[in-house]
């Protein structure tokens, strides 16, 4: 990216944090909304630093463009984590999730029950950074459009409690990132799944490091999408693609910048295969 120390945390960004700290002693479980193409670099520290020890339940979404997802399980499990895979726009994973939800909630309901206060649904917090689709699984959850859903980072800027027949509150937090991203790597991936604004950085070499790291890693997605020769240059691989797709303007120049914008529609819809990027 352009600036590697990138500095950005808007003011709605501080109110979010606040609200997660006011309201995390309402809730029985935090469930931690990551995406599963990058499910370690989609983790905030400072998320992680506020919740504690509260109970935790890491939800894995976006399954359905990801590879390795089992894995990723896997990790997260192995180090005490429970974890679900989930894809929150067809609904894969979301009875597992409510399951898990309500079992690991069900130590402080119970206890609630057995000082003699009257049975209540489980309370889950969710929360995670922009775009990795908050907005959709609740709606999922709920079965109906209860929130506004946007591909924007930062669209959910106020709290919302949302009830669930089945027996879970949920109470949605906007999106928070880091103020600071002292490793480039991590901004990058942030960058290519739209956590991080396309306005706030220059999408060349953004994009022509995806290019290269898919040409490395899963090659397959760029060739059979836009049917070219794989090369290990961003550079190249940008310059096949905005000529195959016709990226050209007056006087035969090609356009780079409708090139750009094109190929990173098309990773984000999961048109160029199923990655895996940490």
């Amino acid at each position: 990216m352009q600036n590697s120390n990138l500095n950005w945390f808007p003011g709605h960004m501080q109110k979010a944090k606040r609200l997660i700290i006011e309201n995390l002693s309402l809730v029985d479980l935090v469930i931690e909304l990551l995406d599963a193409r990058i499910p370690i670099s989609s983790q905030n520290p400072m998320l992680q630093e506020i919740i504690g020890d509260k109970p935790r339940l890491i939800v894995l979404n976006k399954a359905d463009l990801a590879a390795n997802v089992e894995n990723s399980l896997k990790i997260f499990r192995d180090n005490n984590f429970p974890a679900v895979a989930v894809d929150s726009v067809k609904g894969s994973g979301i009875k597992q999730l409510i399951a898990l939800a309500k079992s690991l909630a069900q130590s402080k309901t119970h206890k609630l029950t057995k000082h003699g206060a009257k049975p209540r649904s489980a309370r889950v917090m969710i929360v995670g950074i922009p775009n990795v689709g908050k907005s959709s699984l609740i709606n999922r959850l709920a079965g109906m459009n209860h929130t506004k859903i946007e591909n924007k980072p930062g669209v959910t800027r106020a709290k919302q409690w949302i009830k669930i027949a089945d027996g879970l509150d949920l109470l949605d937090m906007p999106g928070i990132l880091y103020p600071k991203f002292d490793n480039p790597d991590v901004a990058l991936k942030l960058s290519w799944i739209y956590a991080i604004n396309d306005e706030i950085h220059d999408l060349e070499p953004t994009v022509c490091k995806l290019l290269e790291t898919l040409s490395e890693k899963f090659p397959n997605g760029l060739i059979e999408r836009y049917k070219i020769e794989i090369s290990t240059d961003g550079h190249e691989l940008l310059n096949k693609i905005a000529l195959k797709r016709g990226c050209i303007k007056k006087g035969g120049v090609l356009d780079t910048d409708k090139a750009l914008k094109l190929i990173l529609t098309d990773f984000r819809a999961g048109k160029l295969g199923k990655v895996f990027l940490d």
